[in-house]
């Protein structure tokens, strides 16, 4: 499917003075890896085949000294503005220098300088399609709601809220422009006092979609995330992270009387894969693979099939309990690509409850699972129908989940 094709303008709000961090200078001008958090923020978009312009909203009193380094032609889509009292402020004079072509107004904190390409396509996306929209990250951990006094010990839970419901907003927020003017005047009109853009157009009557996000597009706020963001980037002097790769391969015989289960998803057919197990390829695959990289074993040794307890096991089961003793070898996951080679049946309507199950098991977005399907050309085992095979690659990552 091709993508739409909208003029976009992204607007950077860099007017704060980043207060919590305790720094002597504003937080967007302190350094990662030889390279301001601004300059990486900015250099996201400026680079991005998609984008037509960046207004970089700045406290008046630095634009001077911006706009100095970046004057040679590798920063001719980039512009500034004095930035305002508060962030819709800063917002709305970004906005109003926009160029008068452009549909699509994404907004940026500045403080996020790790904001990929794939997040930046998909919010341009979301944004021309529903008029509005936020990425963010689904919240891993139980929700509570407390009641008492804001800073007061002890205070009590008066709700537990679903977590399936609750996610951490981000940036990009992507709007059409019509939306986007519209809140900033209802905002004005009605003197109102937002956190977010996506906020005002809520208020302004709008809805806004959400746009799954990732783990590494963090806003730095604290001396903690600086922290964090300068190992990201591997910066001498700190502890870069350590990335490995495993490879997995799978391959089961096609029987009678047996269910036909793929990455956890149970999928109608005259046959099913013959093994100890539940003898899910891609689980099997998936697992060898995380377990390939850390050097940690395989599903052989995990989980023999010489031992009746893992007969009929389901195999995502086994694979939560492959991330398990991943984490415990100091490892997480960082993506996974899977390739299943199956002659019939179809597997498109399966694949993304495929990459969700996946993702649960794996403690990863969805976004950082990719299931494949292809056939053998009628060539083989696999081509006659007779077997199915997996291949997985999937990188691991030394050190705690951001």
């Amino acid at each position: 499917m091709d993508r739409m094709t909208p003029v976009v303008s992204v607007l950077i709000a860099a007017g704060g003075r980043g207060a919590r961090l305790g720094a002597e200078q504003p937080k967007q001008f302190l350094e990662i890896g030889g390279r301001s958090i601004l300059e990486r923020s900015v250099r996201a978009f400026a680079d991005h085949p998609r984008v037509a312009e960046v207004i970089v909203a700045l406290p008046a009193e630095t634009r001077a000294r911006v706009a100095a380094t970046w004057h040679s032609a590798d920063w001719r889509l980039v512009s500034c503005v004095d930035g305002g009292a508060r962030r819709q402020d800063s917002v709305a004079r970004a906005l109003a220098a926009a160029r008068p072509d452009a549909e699509v107004i994404l907004i940026h904190d500045a403080a996020r300088p790790f904001v990929s390409a794939r997040v930046i396509d998909a919010a341009i996306d979301a944004g021309a399609t529903h008029g509005a929209a936020v990425v963010a990250v689904p919240v891993r951990d139980t929700v509570k709601r407390a009641g008492g006094n804001r800073g007061a010990a002890g205070r009590p839970i008066t709700e537990t809220l679903p977590r399936e419901d609750v996610f951490l907003a981000q940036t990009p927020q992507a709007f059409r422009r019509d939306v986007l003017e519209r809140a900033v005047t209802y905002g004005r009109t009605h003197d109102l006092n937002v956190t977010d853009e996506a906020m005002l157009v809520e208020q302004a009557g709008t809805a806004v979609y959400l746009v799954e996000g990732e783990p590494t597009n963090v806003k730095i706020t604290t001396a903690d995330d600086l922290a964090w963001a300068r190992r990201h980037a591997g910066e001498e002097g700190t502890a870069a992270l350590t990335l490995r790769m495993g490879t997995g391969y799978d391959l089961h015989r096609l029987v009678e009387g047996r269910p036909l289960i793929l990455g956890g998803v149970t999928i109608p057919f005259e046959k099913g894969l013959a093994g100890h197990s539940d003898a899910d390829i891609v689980c099997h695959a998936v697992t060898d693979a995380i377990l390939g990289a850390a050097a940690a074993g395989d599903i052989g040794r995990l989980f023999p099939d010489t031992d009746p307890q893992w007969k009929d096991a389901d195999s995502i089961v086994l694979l939560r309990a492959a991330v398990a003793h991943l984490h415990g070898t100091g490892y997480r996951v960082g993506n996974v690509d899977v390739t299943v080679i199956a002659q019939r049946p179809k597997l498109l309507p399966y694949i993304d409850a495929m990459r969700q199950n996946l993702a649960g098991a794996l403690d990863v977005p969805v976004s950082a699972v990719s299931v494949k399907g292809k056939t053998n050309e009628t060539v083989d085992s696999m081509g006659r129908g007779e077997s199915m095979a997996c291949h997985a690659v999937a990188t691991v990552i030394a050190g705690p989940r951001s």
